[in-house]
C-alpha cells in the first residue's frame, strides 16, 4: 500500500474512532455495517484504505484498555475522556501501532501521530502529541526505525523471523 494510503487509512481511523465514542461503540464486535456505511458517507475513500481503516480501528478498541493504561501513565495531569478527541484518538492509534503493528516501525508512527494532530488538532496538538508518545517509545522493546516483520502481502512465509521452531509473535517482543 502506497504511503499516501496508509496516511489517509491513519486519518480516517482516528476519524472512525470519534465516530465510535460518539456512538458508543467500544469494542470491535459493536461496530456494525450501519455504522461502517454511516461513517464512509461522510468521509470517501479507496477500498484498500477502507480495508485498513477498519483494521486500525478495531485493532485499537481491542487493545483499548492497554493503550489507554499505556497512554495515561505518561500524560501526567492530563486525564484521557478529558482530553481533545483528536489528540486521545491520535494517541490510541499510534500506541497501537506502535505496540501491536509489528510491520510499522515506531518512529514513522510517532511521525504520523504529530503530522494528523497538527492537521485536525489544536494549535498545541503536535507538541502533545510529540511528548507523550516520546515517553511511551521508551516501553518498546523493538527497534525504533525498522519494521519487526515485513509486510504481510510482500512477504513469502519462508521469510518471516522464528523464535526456535515457530513464528515470531508480539508476546517475544513485549
Amino acid at each position: 500500500m502506497a504511503f499516501n494510503q496508509r496516511r489517509d487509512a491513519r486519518e480516517a481511523a482516528v476519524q472512525f474512532l470519534a465516530h465510535c465514542e460518539v456512538h458508543g461503540r467500544c469494542a470491535p464486535a459493536e461496530i456494525t455495517d450501519d455504522d461502517a456505511t454511516g461513517f464512509w458517507h461522510m468521509r470517501s475513500a479507496m477500498r484498500k484504505v477502507r480495508e485498513l481503516t477498519l483494521e486500525l480501528t478495531k485493532g485499537v478498541l481491542t487493545h483499548l484498555p492497554e493503550i489507554d493504561e499505556r497512554i495515561q501513565r505518561h500524560a501526567h495531569h492530563y486525564e484521557i475522556p478529558r482530553m481533545n478527541p483528536v489528540d486521545r484518538n491520535v494517541l490510541r492509534l499510534a500506541t497501537y501501532e506502535m505496540f501491536y503493528r509489528l510491520e510499522v516501525p515506531p518512529i514513522v508512527a510517532i511521525n504520523e501521530a504529530i503530522e494528523i494532530a497538527k492537521r485536525y488538532g489544536t494549535e498545541d496538538s503536535g507538541g502533545f502529541v510529540n511528548g507523550i508518545l516520546d515517553h511511551i517509545k521508551e516501553e518498546v522493546k523493538r527497534p525504533l526505525r525498522t519494521a519487526a516483520v515485513p509486510e504481510r502481502d510482500a512477504v513469502a512465509t519462508d521469510d518471516v523471523p522464528v523464535v526456535g521452531d515457530r513464528p515470531l509473535t508480539v508476546d517475544d517482543l513485549f
